[in-house]
């Protein structure tokens, strides 16, 4: 597996669709004191699925990376500086094939983003994902990232009663 920069030209505007198996999620409450956050799990294994383009029109200047092997693309990340911050925003990190993930693939996407953001004076790393891929939760946390916010209704009115709420994930540099 090689890990690659990914051409701006080349890739920008091209769709992708992601798949992902979930158990569980983690459920945000109101409550006296504030929120209270409670892993909770499906009834059954869920799938769950989202469509992005790479390299969007609100990134600044955003740089993006592959793993590659035998041509085929396993999987990318993206990245930019928030220069108003001065904080490196992953706008997407993903590995396509679920028989890939668990693999490494993953962790060297990530290795090669946050040196990126090192080389770039940010303060501090942010990502955002949602509170039913507890997969990549797992993942980001195994990498030093914790819970720094969330926003209830990101997506939809209805996020919480589809256990889809929009997650901040950080880690300073």
């Amino acid at each position: 597996m090689e890990i690659k920069k990914l051409d701006r030209k080349m890739y920008k505007g091209r769709k992708f669709v992601l798949r992902y198996i979930t158990s569980g999620y983690y459920d945000i409450a109101n409550s006296n004191t504030g929120f209270q956050i409670e892993y909770k799990r499906f009834d059954k294994p869920t799938e769950m699925s989202f469509d992005d383009y790479f390299f969007n029109e609100w990134l600044e200047d955003p740089v993006a990376y592959g793993a590659f092997e035998d041509g085929q693309l396993l999987g990318y990340v993206e990245g930019t500086l928030e220069k108003w911050n001065n904080r490196y925003r992953i706008s997407n990190i993903c590995v396509f094939d679920d028989t890939r993930r668990h693999n490494g693939v993953g962790a060297q996407l990530m290795n090669t983003i946050l040196h990126d953001a090192k080389e770039s004076g940010a303060r501090m790393v942010v990502l955002e994902t949602q509170t039913c891929n507890e997969n990549a939760i797992a993942f980001y946390r195994k990498n030093g990232f914790d819970i720094i916010g969330f926003d209830l209704y990101a997506y939809t009115n209805t996020d919480p009663e589809r256990h889809e709420v929009r997650i901040e994930m950080g880690k300073k540099l």
